[in-house]
């Protein structure tokens, strides 16, 4: 339960509590299964503040700094947290269904578990976060950073993550199927086994990526730049491949059946055991 103090210093305003926080830095503010529905925290002063199981439903966060905050299981659907500090903040198992996250920096924060479905995170900072098992179906991540994120078995179907940065993500066993990826930059990213079926992935960077054994059918690879990525065993069954750069790639034992590799670049490529069958290879 919340520190009463601690609540109604936070319900006096931002100036009241300003001064206590200034005053009092060493102690770390309980709100924890607070009611703060609706509540108007912009701006606010949280840092390591144990927000844990609380009601945060539709609350102004605009700019909040909630760094090192604890929110676990906490209920932020629909909270407007745009431009808000949560890095390293723990969101283990948080509702943030459809929460306004654009340009939040949230690096290395913790968001296991956690509900982010029609969340918009545009420009939001996710680098090293750790993503495992989250739900962002029909997220908006266009140009956010997930560099070397923790996305592992993480559902992405249906989200947009055009012009994202995806470099040495992990995103082995990731649902991405129907997911947006035009232009994304995912150097070195690591695919293993993930759902790519459907997807939209023209001019999308995946030099030295591992899509080995993954679902790319009925993929758009148009264009995209696959440079020495591994595509061992992966399905790449009525995919659209025309134009893409496959210099060096790996593709033995791929399944390229009905395939579109009009134009694309095959030089040095491995096709060793792969197939081929009606697969349209004219320049």
């Amino acid at each position: 339960m919340a520190n009463i103090e601690h609540l109604a210093l936070l319900k006096q305003g931002a100036v009241r509590w300003i001064e206590w926080r200034t005053k009092n830095l060493q102690v770390k503010p309980d709100l924890s299964e607070a009611n703060l529905i609706r509540a108007n925290l912009r701006g606010a002063n949280l840092i390591e503040a144990n927000l844990r199981r609380a009601d945060l439903y539709q609350t102004k966060l605009i700019a909040a700094n909630l760094k090192g905050a604890n929110l676990s299981t906490a209920n932020l659907q629909e909270a407007e947290l745009i431009d808000a500090n949560l890095q390293e903040a723990e969101l283990i198992d948080a509702n943030l269904i459809e929460s306004n996250l654009i340009g939040a920096d949230l690096s290395n924060t913790n968001l296991i578990g956690s509900d982010l479905r029609g969340a918009d995170l545009r420009e939001a900072d996710l680098s090293g976060a750790n993503l495992i098992g989250t739900d962002l179906r029909g997220a908006n991540l266009r140009g956010a950073d997930l560099s070397g994120a923790n996305l592992r078995r993480t559902n992405l179907s249906d989200s947009n993550l055009i012009a994202a940065s995806l470099s040495n993500a992990n995103l082995c066993s990731a649902n991405l199927h129907k997911a947006g990826l035009i232009g994304a930059f995912l150097y070195q990213a690591d695919l293993y086994g993930a759902n790519l079926s459907e997807a939209h992935l023209t001019g999308t960077y995946l030099f030295s990526a591992n899509l080995s054994g993954a679902d790319l059918y009925g993929a758009n690879f148009s264009w995209a730049n696959l440079t020495k990525a591994n595509l061992r065993g992966a399905n790449l069954t009525n995919a659209n491949l025309r134009g893409a750069n496959f210099t060096k790639a790996d593709l033995r034992g791929a399944n390229l059946t009905n395939a579109n590799l009009r134009g694309a670049n095959l030089a040095k490529a491995n096709f060793e055991r792969a197939d081929l069958e009606q697969a349209d290879l004219k320049n």
